[in-house]
């Protein structure tokens, strides 16, 4: 598959589910901006891709080798499927869910401002949808 630049568009979001997970399809749009030619920009791994990548038994730069010479996001998913437990998607996906604004201390209201603002039951991923539509005007 092709780089990404980031800095332009933000990657998919955080609910875009792809082979029956959530962040799969956002950590491949982040891993296709490590590629030569692409730019991360503000965005990084660590953090929920690095999550998703630690439950599902992936290592980072496995992953960067399959998208590098992906043709498309069904290839990809066949790879991941090979190289994970499907059994415990669904406990993933509940697991992205269950994470609010509440439970985040200092750190995460300095990286994601918008969060203050919101209630304290508010997800993560909303958090990340919220902070992409306000980084790319949308």
């Amino acid at each position: 598959m092709h780089a990404l630049d980031l800095t332009k568009n933000a990657p998919r979001g955080p609910h875009v589910k792809l082979g029956g997970l959530l962040m799969l399809a956002r950590t491949i749009d982040k891993i296709r901006a490590t590629l030569p030619g692409g730019n991360l920009g503000a965005y990084r791994i660590r953090g929920f891709s690095q999550q998703l990548l630690d439950k599902l038994r992936i290592q980072e730069d496995d992953l960067r080798a399959v998208v590098a010479l992906a043709s498309n996001d069904e290839e990809i998913v066949a790879w991941v499927r090979k190289h994970s437990d499907e059994s415990t998607y669904d406990r993933i996906n509940a697991e992205f869910e269950a994470q609010t604004v509440g439970q985040r201390g200092a750190e995460y209201f300095e990286r994601y401002p918008i969060a203050k603002t919101l209630p304290p039951e508010t997800t993560l991923l909303r958090v990340l949808e919220l902070d992409d539509a306000l980084t790319f005007g949308r």
